[in-house]
């Protein structure tokens, strides 16, 4: 089979390889294509068979252009970049990769706690510049310094990222409250579940590990913020969208909203003018918590385990059965 991967380069920047695919046929690999140049997309596809797309976008289009596609790859969770119906009139399935990045991800939210907590990369910063030697006192700190023990970690979505998360906050001594669709004993057993309204009431820090769905678009806006406690914690690697960013960033300079920490925005790569780039207490990171190499690898075998089933007849993570 003929396999081109469209935008290989953040999965694979050459920590890994691409020997499992290799096995199925003829695999080209673009570092980059146009998220923009739907032509350019077209002929980089020729007459593949099997196409993988993490951000390139695939339109109606370019499966109506690209009549040797059999079976589609997105080497990500989120497959919105996918015309999926289109695919599936075509009978072509589409895959994507649920589950690769449970671990990491839930470690980066507790990351980006602990750093709004302690400021490390501050603290040693200011060291290595001098402070601490030129300093009249033994010590010094720049922020207040914050412990988690007995405080309340909420978890809006606790899927099996959030549970990650809920897990690690748990062992940290905070308790964990969680608010999801669909409870399970598994969650019980970390959590105790609540409506949205009593997360925001009790929570001294949120945590957003839901999907992106017209009900939970702009949940975090100006109205769920003024329901939460005064100094509250945000995080989100989850999806971007989640948030009203002027409405947090306004809520971040009053001090209603102690810091965020944001491994997301609404558009990525973020823009110049994105709000939150001069708001106080907010950090952003480029969207990154999915990146360890041990996650990646882990993307890329399932993905390879994605294109073995659909050659065996039996394709397995469809989007669009």
């Amino acid at each position: 089979m003929k396999i081109v991967v469209l935008d290989g380069y953040t999965l694979n920047p050459g920590d890994l390889d691409w020997k499992g695919m290799e096995a199925f046929g003829q695999v080209t690999v673009y570092d980059r294509t146009s998220l923009t140049d739907v032509q350019e997309i077209i002929d980089r596809i020729g007459d593949a068979e099997v196409v993988y797309t993490n951000k390139t976008p695939l339109p109606r289009e370019v499966f109506d252009a690209c009549s040797s596609i059999r079976f589609v790859g997105v080497l990500a969770t989120g497959y919105n970049v996918v015309d999926v119906a289109a695919a599936k009139e075509k009978g072509i399935p589409v895959s994507n990769i649920p589950t690769y990045g449970t671990a990491a991800v839930g470690q980066f939210a507790i990351a980006m706690l602990l750093e709004i907590c302690h400021h490390v990369a501050h603290h040693s910063d200011a060291v290595h510049e001098g402070r601490w030697e030129n300093n009249a006192d033994w010590c010094f700190w720049d922020y207040p310094l914050i412990e988690l023990a007995g405080k309340t970690m909420g978890v809006i979505g606790f899927g099996r990222i959030g549970q990650a998360t809920g897990r690690i906050a748990k062992a940290l001594d905070m308790q964990v409250i969680a608010n999801d669709e669909y409870p399970n004993k598994s969650g019980e057993e970390i959590a105790e579940y609540v409506t949205v309204e009593e997360l925001y009431a009790r929570a001294d820090v949120i945590a957003l590990h839901c999907p992106l769905f017209p009900s939970t678009e702009g949940m975090i806006n100006r109205e769920s913020i003024a329901k939460m406690k005064d100094g509250v914690i945000i995080l989100n690697n989850s999806r971007g969208p989640l948030i009203v960013e002027q409405d947090l960033a306004d809520a971040l300079n009053t001090g209603k909203v102690y810091a965020a920490g944001l491994d997301v925005v609404s558009t990525e790569p973020i823009k110049g003018n994105n709000p939150l780039l001069k708001a106080k207490n907010c950090i952003i990171t480029p969207h990154i918590s999915w990146a360890p190499k041990e996650s990646r690898s882990r993307l890329m075998n399932i993905a390879v385990d994605n294109l073995k089933a659909f050659t065996d007849g039996s394709p397995v993570n469809v989007v669009n059965p």
